[in-house]
């Protein structure tokens, strides 16, 4: 029997079939459980690194992770190949980066989600309660029961985060809503559990709850799913997801990670590329909500109005959105 790292060296995709020529950037990405084509975080991701793709004709390299175990051994193998710098989706790959960044200490390593110092490690961060308390905003709006509901993958701090903004900015529209929060485990297969994710959707819908915020991955496609099943409003993250159930989408959260995994990459190419800390908030573009042909019938001019005052107003620090990261009271 061939060794697992036979098999993982096998399954590591150069996307491309055109020649990189010594000069180019080597750049390769190593998504997290869910696949890249989850319609929510890693495909964000992947969107942002075809956007690269296009514009400078560089190629990546690219492996998909089935199996946690996969994870240090895809970086390493990235590294051993001669990538100049990679990418890793998500903060699972945290001790994996920190650990071979260390090995191979004149590779870039970046992760999104992930806070790794180093001085070859770029970590790309995210105010999710920024573009959360906008959408728990439009929820509260949107919402004729009084009653608002929150899917969340794995329960993990980041994920508290999503929720508490979420009520937080529910609550700025009404200090009587409530908000009813569900988390669909707590291993890496949260990510990834449609049939969970529906379950405990029509178990909110049950109580009253007429407008769903997902932040779960692909377990979100479940969410949105029972949300049009009962005639009820769902709000998507990461992506925009607002095309998957029109009608039924009052909108998504964005998470910009195509801007991140896109910056990272171009960084790396101009010469530019710093380790370090980067967080991409409201002011920085890197976060935000989602309004287009999907979803503008559910949208009144007074509604938008009210969250584009509220945006402002967070960018301009006259909001502070509470931080479960740094309180996790949630008070």
């Amino acid at each position: 029997m061939k060794p697992a790292s036979v098999f993982l060296a096998s399954a590591i995709l150069l996307v491309a079939s055109a020649a990189v020529s010594a000069a180019d950037l080597r750049p390769a990405v190593v998504f997290d459980m869910g696949g890249k084509f989850d319609k929510s975080f890693n495909q964000g991701v992947n969107d942002g690194v075809l956007k690269f793709n296009k514009e400078t004709g560089v190629k990546h390299r690219e492996f998909v992770i089935t199996n946690p175990t996969q994870r240090e051994q895809a970086i390493r193998k990235m590294a051993q190949r001669g990538s100049d710098i990679i990418l890793g989706v998500g903060f699972a790959q945290s001790s994996a980066i920190e650990k071979v960044a260390k090995e191979f200490p004149n590779t870039k390593f970046a992760i999104i989600d992930g806070y790794v110092v180093a001085p070859n490690v770029q970590s790309l961060l995210f105010k999710e309660h920024e573009g959360s308390f906008l959408v728990g905003m439009l929820a509260a709006m949107a919402s004729k029961s009084g009653k608002i509901g929150f899917i969340g993958g794995m329960d993990i701090p980041l994920i508290r985060r999503f929720a508490c903004g979420y009520e937080k900015g529910a609550k700025y529209v009404s200090s009587k809503i409530d908000v009813i929060q569900n988390m669909t485990g707590t291993t890496p297969s949260a990510w990834s559990d449609p049939s969970r994710g529906a379950e405990l959707t029509r178990g909110q819908f049950g109580q009253g709850v007429d407008v769903v915020f997902a932040a779960a991955g692909g377990t979100g496609v479940g969410v949105y799913q029972a949300a049009k099943d009962a005639g009820k409003l769902a709000i998507g993250t990461d992506s925009n997801q607002n095309y998957l159930q029109p009608g039924t989408m009052l909108t998504s959260m964005l998470k910009r990670v195509d801007v991140a995994a896109y910056t990272t990459f171009m960084e790396a190419r101009s010469g530019t590329w710093k380790a370090g800390i980067k967080v991409f908030g409201l002011k920085e573009g890197g976060i935000d909500w989602a309004l287009d042909e999907n979803n503008k019938a559910l949208i009144s001019g007074d509604m938008k109005a009210q969250v584009d005052a509220a945006k402002a107003d967070i960018i301009a620090g006259r909001i502070m959105v509470h931080d479960y990261m740094s309180d996790k009271s949630c008070k």
